[in-house]
């Protein structure tokens, strides 16, 4: 029997961490098999900061997304983010030893593999080296060199980097969680795959995915990737100034800027307030739903400044890279009332909500085509490209379900005579050893071969 393709994206994020298995259809899209959610403890702008409970968060993700779906995850491809990333432009050459014959894909990957070896920062490592645009022998702006002749193959590239510790620490975790990492990508350029379309990355888009820790940008212009960057702010930052500005605990916090919150303060009459219980006995407080816009208002100008600021040293207000597709807003951050209307009026540029439902198989859930969902199917768009194998179905779960079922099918009180219950329950308990001797083995092997390969991987990173 021929093996599906089945891919896996784990989004570990500073406010969820979303695991969720996919595969391609016969019409090309992507359908959905399961997802799994966990809240994420032990992230902060989009970085680990405690190894325990991000594994437990992982794992809890993980084992719901298999029970949805029916299939056991092998490895993931994950997304990166955090405040600790950074890009760099940067062009390089390889001189050709034979111009007779035609440039191949050997030797992009020649001039890729020596931007890899870049000297970085201390501490820093290079994530992504993404190819824009290439030079041969001078000529210019050609997108695709290979089968053209040449001596000098030149090239301009996008580097993403970021701090090797944090890409260690991710790694660690998806390792401590009996999982392999089949590989990393950056979450803006998942998110980007899953909601921008072809046209847009042509016309020139800028790509805003507000997150809970942090605000991810990612520029296209003329179907290339142009600039990255993570503002380190997102929706929690406007959950504690609410928090802080109405003397509220963050869970009520968290429910006002969902239900009622605006960036718009000016829709909001007055008189418009809400009740909010007090703790343990004390009396209700009331909140202007006034007040409440003001105090998002001005935190979310704060991040679109931010972003728009990047937007800017990319080179926006040059004709030659204007974007004309203006601003895509899509995450979490992005359902939060009338932000499209300040994202244009701050920058002045055109702005949508940005669905990953372009590449969803249309009998999709609503759920998961939410702009939550965005960076999610990315990644998982991003697995099926690498043809994965990222998870299989399990068809042993019976077996192994009713190992252990005599036991509890043999009345405990009720015993006949006195031999009886030890000759009752003595053989389902040896079956039941057995049965977890067996699972322990095929745990340990799966261990063993996902040690190995997250060794390569963190010996690389070193």
């Amino acid at each position: 029997m021929e093996k599906e393709n089945i891919a896996v994206g784990l989004d570990i994020g500073t406010t969820k961490i979303v695991a969720m298995i996919g595969k391609k259809n016969e019409y090309g899209k992507l359908e959905i098999l399961g997802v799994g959610k966990s809240k994420s403890l032990g992230v902060a702008r989009g970085v680990v900061n405690n190894i325990t409970q991000t594994i437990q968060s992982i794992q809890q993700a993980v084992l719901e997304a298999e029970n949805n779906s029916g299939y056991k995850i092998n490895d993931v491809v994950v997304g990166i983010a955090g405040q600790h990333i950074r890009s760099i432009q940067h062009t390089d050459y390889v001189i050709r030893n034979n111009a007779e014959e035609v440039i191949s894909g050997r030797d992009i990957q020649l001039l890729i593999d020596q931007v890899n070896k870049l000297a970085m920062l201390p501490g820093e490592e290079i994530i992504h080296v993404l190819p824009q645009e290439f030079k041969i022998d001078g000529q210019s702006e050609i997108k695709e060199p290979i089968g053209m002749y040449g001596a000098r193959l030149e090239a301009s590239f996008h580097v993403v980097v970021g701090q090797a510790s944090s890409i260690r620490n991710v790694g660690r975790c998806i390792q401590s969680s009996g999982i392999e990492l089949s590989g990393l990508t950056l979450e803006p350029l998942a998110s980007a795959d899953a909601v921008l379309s072809q046209e847009e990355k042509e016309a020139g888009v800028a790509l805003i995915d507000i997150g809970g820790g942090t605000t991810d940008l990612a520029i296209f212009k003329d179907g290339i990737i142009r600039h990255t960057a993570v503002v380190p702010f997102g929706g929690n930052v406007i959950t504690d100034d609410i928090k802080e500005g109405c003397s509220i605990i963050e869970k009520q916090a968290e429910l006002l800027k969902v239900k009622f919150g605006s960036a718009w303060p000016g829709e909001n009459k007055d008189n418009e307030i809400v009740s909010i219980p007090g703790l343990r006995g004390r009396d209700p407080k009331e909140i202007s739903l006034k007040n409440l816009s003001k105090i998002i208002h001005a935190r979310v100008v704060e991040i679109i400044e931010q972003v728009f600021t990047e937007i800017k040293a990319y080179g926006h207000e040059d004709p030659r890279k204007k974007l004309i597709a203006g601003i895509v807003l899509t995450g979490g951050g992005s359902q939060l009332k009338h932000i499209k209307q300040l994202v244009e009026y701050i920058t002045g540029m055109d702005t949508r909500i940005g669905y990953p439902n372009e590449h969803l198989a249309g009998n999709s859930g609503e759920e998961i085509s939410s702009p939550l969902y965005a960076t999610a199917v990315g990644l998982v768009m991003n697995s099926i490209q690498n043809n994965s194998n990222s998870a299989y179905k399990i068809e042993l779960k019976e077996v192994v379900a009713e190992a252990p079922r005599p036991a509890m099918q043999q009345p405990v009180f009720e015993p006949k005579t006195e031999e009886a219950p030890v000759v009752a329950v003595a053989p389902p308990a040896e079956e039941k050893e057995e049965a977890e001797t067996a699972e322990k083995q095929i745990k340990r092997s799966f261990f063993d071969r996902y040690v190995d390969k997250i060794k390569d991987f963190l010996d690389n990173a070193e």
